[in-house]
């Protein structure tokens, strides 16, 4: 398009051949994602329309491709997927093809369909899957005008394809004003800035829009407009409105925005009344129908109006609109007309749009919530009820705003109380740390019920854990689960419990606290059924209640727990025991699940918690692909703890793996956030990442001094168990910087601990440091007993085992002995990717006479963490559709992955993948 074909598009050349070129691209499969971010009038409209032409002229042409379209409208932001409804209506057809549970997700967001409610990403990935399925025919161009102003959840969804379209036929086209939507900062996502025009640009384009100015006007319009497209093509028509006499009324401090506003305001003032009503009508409606309009408007004018009423705006150059829709030439004409409208008028189009809205409840019950001032009972009642269809919906954000309005429309305080809390418990489900203060900041200056204000403290504590020291606010939260639990509230009780118990876990509070917390915890009748009570106890201190937390979750048959979240506390119980084990069974199978939901948030919680786990057990590429999507998962959940957590567990995985700088990168950043908090678990994590990197680097003094803090009481660093996950480690670096003595009285105090716990990683840990420490004349009984001793299924910690012993037996020139030993080392530490004991284990090997060759690259270790996990869920047989469910990608996007990892691994089918990932 040339850029004299729409006056606004002079200066945007650059621009739309930028647009042009993505869209190009994606029509062969590198689809994209480009955001054009402006103020009001910058010609973001004007750039869509032409790569919306260009789209439909290709298309006439035979090229054929599907254009989606939808524009954020303000009034719409309360009404959840809203813009994605229009967006998908001409294919929903697709829909039928997709996944059942993903079909069910999205017709339920649609009000469509009655279901429980739906995890957003699994709406999310619904979209992406109807979209890629139509992509497979046709390439898919998605343009959206003034997306700052959609729903929130679409927005999200929107967000979400942003990010995925990479390898799919799929153009999205968005415009956005600056500073107003997250698109900007989303990964995948190219921004055009359209600033303003620059003096000859603006020169250019008013020459064409206003060549009746005299000079001097037209210096006063270029100066009012700054090089903005909009201003330069309304502002002349404007300017002839406002002199005095012979001089120009200039508008002074009016910001522009506001002007050109007015400039579609002034051609209202010569409609006719009943013009004007339809048109307030429509600028309040979340829908564009015109039918609808007319109905409500109507109802405004007390009379039946047709659609000949809509005429004169649209000779003003107001709307467009046929039989079926009415569209506003500008967002700013929407605007315009109802900031000119008293509040008496804009209340009551509300009201005439509710009346003609009895077969949409959810709809209706927010336009009488628009059409009223004062409280309203019976109206709270009803958007109180509305905000659970917003929770079937998938959408927390408009549950969230409808509890919100009803609060202000509520006289009882104590309701108007519960109802703001309410809210705070579904801001809390979305990770939003500043919406629950400002709720609850709200409901603590009301008269609440005993039990809303033990809610509102735990509501506080939610996104506070970790203060370190403050044992009084532990127990302060202790005494009130006890209260909420006088009054027969176990599920209030347990909550508060938890926010307890997680204190304890992040930052030390000393033992009295601890024990508090477990006390309160035993006192609850019949709750021990409840794995949030296993969680409690396990969290809060977890050395002198792991006996009973182990107790009862070894009770529970894993074949029968179906429910995400319980086998995710569980696991989570399982890991502050440190019982990697118990940790993979229980967070393997809620991963699976949550997967199946699309519960993002938790799935990052269940991914992460596995990564020291998988790394006891010898799974190394399993702790990869963990920290790797962990990441993922919690930056696109929006959850920063656990952004700040997985960043220093993926410290330790590159520290072992001998990647010493990236280590230290990731420790760093990791430090700096868990130091602002003064997290102590994620600090202890820090120091082990550091100690291992050290003693994987040759620098075993240095790793020993290291990893001492972790395990002195009076550090910051100090944590109960994470520091069991170093004892071997501790062991070893001393043995290796000859510095015995100076952990033989910690290791007693261990034993001492070992005495009552049951902590698998703790006993496995010792079994190996008292092997190593051990004089040379009771070694070997100590090393048979230890090697007879580690459970099955920790492949690193026996390897290890065998390494020391081997290489013990050949020190003790017993060579023909040792080389069993070392082989199996060897096989094991190589297949791991324990590069730096594998080594070991190579050099003792030669030393004990037997010929190495080199062995050539298995070609895994090429594999990205993505990559491997694609490949191992192919391996089992599963499709590429099955394998995007699970992964949050589209069946195209795996199929791209899989071409490139058959070559890297050198097989040419998915039937030979199992054997290719096959441990050597």
């Amino acid at each position: 398009m040339r850029n004299g074909d729409t006056p606004q598009l002079i200066g945007r050349a650059p621009h739309l051949q930028t647009l042009q070129d993505a869209v190009d691209r994606a029509r062969h499969g590198d689809g994209s994602c480009v955001v054009v971010v402006g103020d009001a009038g910058a010609g973001k409209s004007s750039l869509l329309d032409a790569v919306l032409a260009q789209a439909q002229q290709e298309s006439a042409e035979g090229a054929g491709w599907r254009v989606l379209t939808a524009s954020g409208v303000q009034a719409e932001a309360q009404l959840p997927y809203a813009a994605l409804h229009s967006v998908l209506r001409p294919v929903m057809e697709r829909t039928a093809t997709i996944p059942a549970g993903q079909r069910a997700a999205l017709r339920a967001a649609f009000g469509m369909e009655d279901a429980a409610g739906s995890e957003p990403f699994l709406i999310a990935l619904a979209t992406l899957s109807a979209l890629s399925d139509e992509a497979a025919n046709r390439p898919v161009l998605l343009v959206i005008d003034d997306a700052h102003w959609l729903d929130r959840p679409s927005q999200d969804v929107i967000g979400f394809l942003a990010r995925r379209v990479g390898r799919e036929r799929i153009a999205l086209v968005l415009a956005t004003r600056p500073g107003e939507s997250t698109f900007p900062q989303q990964p995948g996502v190219t921004v055009l800035a359209a600033d303003p025009l620059n003096e000859e640009q603006a020169g250019t384009l008013l020459d064409r829009t206003g060549p009746q100015l005299s000079a001097t006007d037209r210096q006063h319009v270029l100066d009012e407009a700054a090089g903005i497209p909009l201003a330069l093509v309304e502002l002349p028509a404007m300017w002839a409105t406002q002199r005095v006499g012979d001089r120009p009324r200039r508008p002074g401090g009016v910001p522009l925005n506001d002007r050109l506003e007015q400039s579609f305001v002034y051609r209202l003032q010569d409609l006719p009344d009943r013009t004007r009503d339809s048109l307030l009508v429509a600028a309040i409606d979340s829908e564009t129908r015109t039918p609808e309009i007319l109905a409500a408007a109507s109802r405004l004018a007390s009379r039946t109006l047709d659609i000949s009423v809509l005429d004169p705006a649209q000779r003003a150059g107001l709307i467009r609109y046929d039989e079926s829709q009415i569209r506003f030439r500008h967002p700013l004409v929407r605007s315009g007309i109802v900031q000119r409208e008293p509040a008496a008028r804009v209340q009551n189009a509300h009201r005439a749009l509710a009346e003609v809205l009895d077969d949409e409840p959810y709809r209706q019950v927010w336009h009488r919530a628009y059409s009223v001032v004062g409280p309203d009972d019976s109206i709270a009642d009803d958007l109180e009820h509305a905000h659970t269809e917003s929770l079937r919906r998938g959408s927390a954000p408009a549950a969230i705003a409808a509890l919100e309005r009803s609060a202000e429309l509520t006289q009882n305080p104590q309701v108007k109380g519960r109802r703001l809390l309410l809210a705070a418990e579904h801001a809390f489900s979305l990770g939003r740390a500043d919406l629950v203060d400002r709720l609850v900041s709200a409901a603590s200056v009301l008269p609440l019920t005993p039990l809303d204000r033990g809610r509102m403290e735990w509501l506080s504590e939610i996104f506070n854990d970790g203060v370190p020291g403050d044992g009084a606010r532990i127990f302060e939260l202790a005494e009130l689960a006890a209260d909420a639990a006088a009054s027969a509230d176990t599920d209030l009780a347990l909550n508060l419990l938890m926010g307890a118990a997680l204190r304890c876990w992040w930052a030390e509070p000393g033992d009295r606290a601890r024990h508090h917390v477990v006390e309160v915890t035993q006192r609850l009748s019949h709750a021990e059924t409840d794995p949030r009570y296993t969680a409690v106890l396990a969290v809060a201190d977890p050395l002198h209640s792991a006996t009973t937390a182990k107790r009862l979750y070894d009770a529970v048959v894993l074949e029968t727990l179906t429910d995400a979240n319980q086998l995710r506390l569980y696991g989570m119980a399982a890991h502050a025991v440190s019982d990697p084990e118990a940790v993979i069974d229980f967070l393997s199978r809620a991963e699976s699940r949550l997967r199946e939901q699309g519960r993002l948030a938790m799935l990052s919680h269940a991914v992460t918690m596995q990564i020291l786990n998988h790394i006891e057990l010898g799974n190394w590429d399993q702790a990869v692909t963990c920290s790797a999507e962990g990441l993922l998962l919690a930056q696109e959940s929006g959850q920063p703890v656990w952004d700040t957590g997985t960043h220093s567990l993926k410290a330790i995985v590159e520290a072992l793996r001998g990647n010493h700088e990236e280590s230290e990168a990731i420790a760093a950043r990791a430090e700096l956030e868990a130091n602002g908090r003064r997290l102590s678990d994620l600090l202890a994590c820090v120091l082990i990442a550091r100690g291992f990197a050290a003693l994987t680097d040759g620098r075993p003094s240095d790793a020993l001094d290291l990893l001492l803090r972790v395990f002195d009481e009076h550090d910051i660093a100090y944590h109960p168990t994470e520091r069991f996950h170093a004892v071997a480690y501790l062991a070893e670096a001393a043995v290796r910087s000859g510095r015995h003595d100076d952990i033989r009285n910690l290791i007693q105090v261990l034993d001492a601990e070992a005495a009552i716990t049951p902590s698998p990683t703790l006993h496995v840990h010792l079994d190996y440091a008292h092997a190593v420490l051990e004089p040379d004349s009771r070694a070997e009984a100590v090393y048979r007993k230890a090697l007879a001793d580690v459970p099955i299924r920790w492949s690193l910690a026996r390897a290890r085992l065998e390494l020391a012993f081997g290489s013990w037996l050949r020190r003790q020139r017993r060579v023909a002995e040792s080389r069993g030993m070392l082989r199996s080392a060897a096989a094991t530490l190589t297949s791991i990717g324990a590069d730096y004991w594998s080594e070991q284990a190579r050099n003792e090997l030669r030393a004990a006479g037997e010929r190495l060759t080199d062995t050539p690259a298995a070609g895994v270790e090429t594999l990205s963490a993505q990559e491997l996990q694609i490949a191992r869920l192919a391996a089992q047989g599963l499709s590429n559709r099955e394998i995007g469910a699970r992964l949050f990608l589209s069946p195209r996007t795996v199929g791209s992955h899989l071409y490139r990892i058959f070559p890297k691994l050198g097989v040419s089918s998915r039937a030979q993948l199992a054997a290719r990932l096959q441990p050597a």
